[in-house]
């Protein structure tokens, strides 16, 4: 089962300081029509919609919600509209329409700002924040999120603070970059332990426990679980116990013990069904159905991961109905029925397609740019001589004029000015030099790996080189002229340069080396120039990454109604020679049948998938942290039949996020 773990907070404002225990009492069905045209009504109009959205009436609460709207518009009370468009905005989350919450958490926002309500400011920002986080636009999340810690400041809301803090954490976590993700866990934890808030606390120590699951350390995790879970039952929140009883489920299922994991899943599912929290509900189903399913018990697996779905299917919960459809292939799978592992094996891909996750960033610069910036360095230097020479001849002319005296006189302060103006140009000259100099082996570098440009620098050609075992890499770009066809050439170069900006950040980061771009195909090689014992796991991990960062974009550019890409990729190793050819334009470059076999593997590859060959699989089949899928015998063009596997990396993956709903603040 795969969950993102988020730290996603929701501030939803009453009207007035009724409590909502209070309030809670006041039912749909006995809201008087003679009363909607004052503010009380439109109050329990909201108060009666969140309690229709908690029991997972969406519908039903949307109307109450626009009625109070309509109320509160009527009134003129801008608080109250704010309220509502903040309660509107919540629903569609639920739901899974993340743009229309955005646009309604907009709407908030800005109406909040007429109210001078700076509080729900805030909160509208943090849930602005929250809805791009779950799109994968960590950089607007973070502004967000800041802007609400800024705001907070201010008013001195200690609780939100700490929860926008724990939000950024969640960001890190999300990147898995659990350093930084428990600096901010722990700041959170500081105030909450400070505003002795209980809930805030058991939802730290719970978020904590997510972390070091993350990172494998499974005894400190169930320990930050436990605690959690005790908080929990001990202020009687039964939405955090369910959160907890699902993650410890996670934990003893991540480390193979089924039977203690199964016993927690069915105390969520028991929890989850006594507040009828569908969300829970279904992806508990989902959760036992593939443990039971590698237990054997094909039959109740398929009774209860059919249960997940049609739930998931109700709420929208695309995660869930894509991992529902997986437990439900594997089951099949698993009784020899094919047809029906196939279908859901297609609609769990399908499923895969239009989840939305995280966008990655790099700061490589572009080459191109380095060499502009490079003639544009050099004319300036250039300028700025001449600029020197022409000022000196002027002050030469101007003392030539002067009598005797001052003719003397100035010939000093001539001399001291000149040796000044000589002495500051060549500084101003070698830090010029420096600078072009580092620009230049900085291009060099971007062209040829550092070990290659030596020997080219100092005998002003390479040596061709043998290698008897390198990993060759290639992408492909599936339906490329008819994608493109839909674009502009501005938007497709910008498109295109986005993609392979973002594959030479994955190859420096896994030290695989670049080999060049053809089109739209991307080459890299790894285990040279040095042959590394790490590059054959390391490009796969690279291959990995890049059909991810390929997912993402793609889910990003269709919300914005864009023409994406899917991409093809396959990695073969074998022998290969490397070298540079030629004498204008040079780049290194690798030749042998491992370069055309590595091809062919690409191509019969499928989008979204890494395909390898035989030859790779048996070098990298030991490795734990892979798990390979046989595709059989594969016709390629020239080759003849080559064996080839599907490659997926053997972890926790994060997926789509489990909203929490924290307390409302007045």
């Amino acid at each position: 089962m795969k969950i993102l773990f988020t730290y996603l907070l929701f501030f939803l404002f009453l009207i007035d300081g009724t409590s909502l225990d209070a309030q809670s009492k006041v039912s749909s069905n006995h809201i008087s029509a003679s009363v909607y045209e004052n503010k009380q009504t439109a109050d329990s109009l909201l108060t009666a919609g969140e309690k229709s959205q908690n029991t997972g009436k969406f519908l039903e609460a949307m109307s109450l919600f626009e009625k109070g709207l309509k109320i509160y518009q009527k009134l003129n009370n801008q608080k109250g509209i704010g309220d509502s468009y903040n309660k509107i905005a919540t629903n569609y989350y639920y739901q899974g329409d993340y743009l229309k919450a955005l646009s309604y958490f907009t709407k908030c926002k800005k109406t909040y700002e007429k109210a001078n309500f700076d509080k729900g400011v805030a909160a509208a920002l943090n849930n602005m924040g929250a809805v791009y986080y779950y799109l994968g636009n960590y950089p607007k999340a973070l502004d967000f999120y800041s802007q609400v810690i800024k705001i907070q400041k201010k008013i001195g809301d200690k609780k939100v603070i700490a929860a926008a803090t724990q939000n950024i954490g969640g960001i890190y976590v999300d990147i898995r970059d659990y350093t930084n993700a428990m600096i901010y866990s722990q700041k959170a934890n500081a105030i909450y332990r400070e505003l002795k808030d209980s809930i805030g606390i058991s939802h730290n120590l719970n978020g904590a426990g997510k972390i070091y699951m993350m990172q494998k350390e499974y005894a400190k995790a169930n320990d930050f679980f436990n605690q959690a879970l005790a908080i929990a039952n001990k202020i009687d929140d039964k939405q955090k116990r369910i959160e907890v009883l699902y993650n410890l489920g996670e934990l003893f299922n991540t480390q193979g013990d089924l039977t203690k994991s199964l016993s927690y899943y069915n105390l969520c599912l028991e929890s989850s069904q006594k507040i009828n929290s569908l969300q829970y509900i279904s992806i508990t189903q989902v959760a036992i159905g593939n443990i039971l399913s590698k237990l054997g018990y094909t039959d109740k697996a398929l009774k209860k991961c059919k249960t997940g779905l049609d739930i998931a299917e109700t709420l929208g919960a695309l995660s869930v109905k894509k991992d529902a459809c997986k437990c439900l292939y594997e089951t099949y799978k698993a009784r020899g029925n094919n047809n029906l592992a196939l279908n859901y094996y297609e609609k769990s891909n399908d499923y895969k397609d239009s989840l939305q996750s995280e966008e990655t960033s790099n700061k490589i610069l572009n080459m191109e740019f380095q060499k502009a910036m490079l003639i544009d360095s050099i004319a300036y230097v250039t300028k700025v001589h001449q600029i020197d020479l022409k000022h000196k001849e002027e002050v030469q002319k101007k003392e030539k004029q002067r009598n005797l005296i001052i003719i003397s006189l100035g010939f000093i302060v001539l001399i001291t000015i000149a040796l000044w103006n000589r002495l500051n140009y060549v500084r101003r000259s070698k830090k010029a030099l420096t600078i072009e100099k580092d620009r230049s082996e900085k291009l060099l570098l971007n062209i040829l790996p550092e070990e290659i440009a030596e020997e080219l620098k100092e005998k002003g050609f390479v040596n061709a080189r043998d290698f008897n075992l390198v990993s060759i890499l290639f992408t492909d770009f599936k339906s490329f002229t008819q994608t493109a066809e839909r674009m502009s050439p501005q938007n497709l170069v910008e498109e295109i340069n986005i993609c392979f900006k973002a594959f030479d950040f994955i190859s420096d980061k896994y030290n695989i080396e670049k080999i060049k771009t053809i089109g739209d195909s991307y080459m890299a090689a790894g285990g040279i120039p040095n042959p590394d014992k790490n590059s054959l796991k390391n490009i796969v991990y690279a291959a990995l990454e890049m059909q991810e960062f390929m997912i993402q974009r793609k889910i990003l550019n269709t919300a914005a109604d864009v023409p994406a890409f899917e991409m093809r990729l396959g990695i073969h190793a074998g022998p290969i020679v490397a070298g540079i050819v030629g004498i204008k334009k040079f780049q290194y470059d690798v030749w042998g049948d491992t370069v055309n076999t590595a091809s062919r593997i690409e191509s019969n590859g499928m989008v979204e998938k890494v395909n390898i060959s035989e030859s790779l699989y048996n070098l990298i089949k030991d490795e734990e942290a892979f798990v390979f899928e046989y595709r059989g015998k594969i016709y390629a063009k020239g080759k003849g039949e080559i064996k080839m596997y599907f490659v997926e990396k053997n972890d926790i993956s994060l997926a789509n996020p489990t909203i929490v709903l924290e307390q409302s603040y007045v």
